[in-house]
């Protein structure tokens, strides 16, 4: 004699199993990820400080040594740059956009590999116990990770204020939507959803 489903638990008959809620995702608040940036920041800095002293030592080691040769070079330089600015630019010009293209690549560089490499954590990022993903709360794909690392590489105001402008209950900056990726809390639980039903709560 066989049992009447009806007398079976909700869901068992057939082997039906309880649907699956939705996981929970806690977006990271945005004061949490500047203190994130800001200790990436002064990382990356301190490293590039301490990379410049040592490149330049040797110059300024021969110039103690042979002040002469250092003001003729110098007088050489800035008299073949009239049309430039001459003295200015031995004195600011390399201090300017040239030491700002070549921070920001670093600073490009290092968060696209960090995050890439370490489960969307960057120093400032594990030590405030937040992370990059995808959508899905996942592992975003290196491109996706380029994509975010770019926008606050090189054009972190842009970025953050249009972000802010058009900000929906993701907490994305600009190029974060375009790179489909979110900045959440890190928690116990890393399996997520491979469906896009999560749903984002608010730290």
């Amino acid at each position: 004699m066989s049992m009447n489903p009806k007398n079976q638990p909700n869901g068992a008959a057939g082997g039906d199993r309880p649907p699956t809620q939705n996981p929970e995702i806690i977006l990271a608040k945005w004061s949490t990820r500047f203190w994130a940036w800001l200790v990436d920041f002064m990382v990356v800095n301190v490293a590039l400080a301490v990379l410049f002293g040592l490149l330049s030592m040797p110059m300024w080691l021969y110039g103690f040594t042979n002040p002469g040769m250092i003001m003729m070079t110098r007088g050489m330089m800035t008299s073949s740059l009239p049309y430039i600015g001459g003295e200015w630019w031995w004195n600011g010009g390399f201090g300017g956009p040239f030491s700002f293209a070549i921070s920001s690549l670093v600073f490009f560089a290092y968060w696209t590999y960090m995050e890439s490499r370490h489960e969307g954590r960057s120093i400032g990022k594990m030590l405030l116990h937040i992370r990059t993903t995808n959508l899905e709360g996942n592992q975003a794909d290196t491109t996706s990770i380029a994509i975010s690392s770019f926008g606050k590489a090189f054009l972190l105001p842009i970025d953050v204020f249009f972000g802010w402008i058009f900000t929906n209950d993701k907490r994305q900056r600009l190029l974060s939507r375009a790179a489909k990726t979110i900045v959440i809390k890190t928690t116990n639980d890393d399996n997520r959803s491979t469906q896009s039903t999560a749903k984002y709560l608010r730290e």
